[in-house]
């Protein structure tokens, strides 16, 4: 099982080389991943200073050789398909092919949708979400791409270069609650993200993945970390990621004592 420190770069986190400083600390404390919270805006009671998180990556792959780097989760419904598949590239090479794309729905807590205008729509953004996804891949190809989608275009387009990682830069997808149909969108890529869903919902979960996929073969598991007591069972159910959560409002002092000290 690997571990990962999962922050919102916001408050005095807000600054990439403050985050960059964690970043590194974070590898020379053991950790095995860095990963970022992916919003525009946040509750009224939680810092309002937030810094773009692919800015903030690029800062920490700079100062890290090891650590996985990742959003842990980006809506692709309030992201262009070409910017994101740039963006997701330029990262993937700048880290030498350290980079976990999260993909999800969003949300909509603190207006982050609805104050720009967004899709609020749950289904019309799962429908992005899922035809996003597969043009991503495909830009990625370094082939020509010809899609007209509900949703997204691209016509007659080549991104190059393509990803360091092949065949594509692992996609993890998150699943809330007891929705099965994320769940097996995630079973067609590379990892699941459970959101507010204990042991026997993440049990539930892994049986659907197996049933699409038949086994948990080159499939990551990454979930909030459960506490020492359930770590046994999470590894036991397949979990291969824990990511120990820093809500937002955490200091840069606090952040770097967790990273120095490592996941143990």
């Amino acid at each position: 099982m690997q571990h990962a420190l999962f922050f919102m770069p916001s408050g005095e986190l807000a600054d990439p080389r403050a985050a960059a400083e964690v970043a590194a600390a974070a590898e020379e404390g053991g950790w095995d991943g860095v990963f970022l919270w992916d919003h525009v805006l946040r509750h009224a009671h939680e810092p309002q200073e937030i810094g773009d998180p692919w800015v903030t990556m690029a800062a920490m792959a700079m100062v890290t050789e090891r650590v996985r780097l990742g959003p842990m989760v980006t809506p692709i419904t309030r992201r262009r398909p070409i910017k994101l598949a740039r963006e997701a590239i330029s990262i993937d090479h700048l880290s030498r092919g350290r980079l976990t794309l999260g993909l999800g729905l969003g949300v909509d807590h603190s207006r982050e949708l609805t104050g720009f205008g967004e899709v609020v729509d749950a289904r019309t953004r799962g429908a992005r979400l899922a035809e996003g996804a597969e043009l991503l891949t495909r830009l990625w190809s370094g082939e020509t791409v010809h899609h007209r989608g509900e949703h997204f275009v691209a016509d007659d387009v080549c991104v190059l270069p393509r990803p360091v990682q092949q065949p594509r830069i692992p996609l993890w997808f998150a699943a809330r609650g007891e929705a099965r149909k994320p769940v097996r969108r995630a079973a067609r890529y590379d990892g699941l993200v459970p959101v507010e869903v204990d042991l026997d919902g993440l049990a539930a979960m892994i049986d659907v993945v197996v049933e699409e996929r038949g086994d948990l073969d080159g499939f990551d598991v990454a979930m909030m970390y459960p506490g020492d007591d359930d770590l046994d069972r999470a590894e036991a159910l397949g979990v291969t990621w824990t990511l120990h959560t820093k809500r937002p409002g955490v200091t840069v002092a606090e952040l770097l004592t967790a990273a120095t000290a490592g996941p143990g």
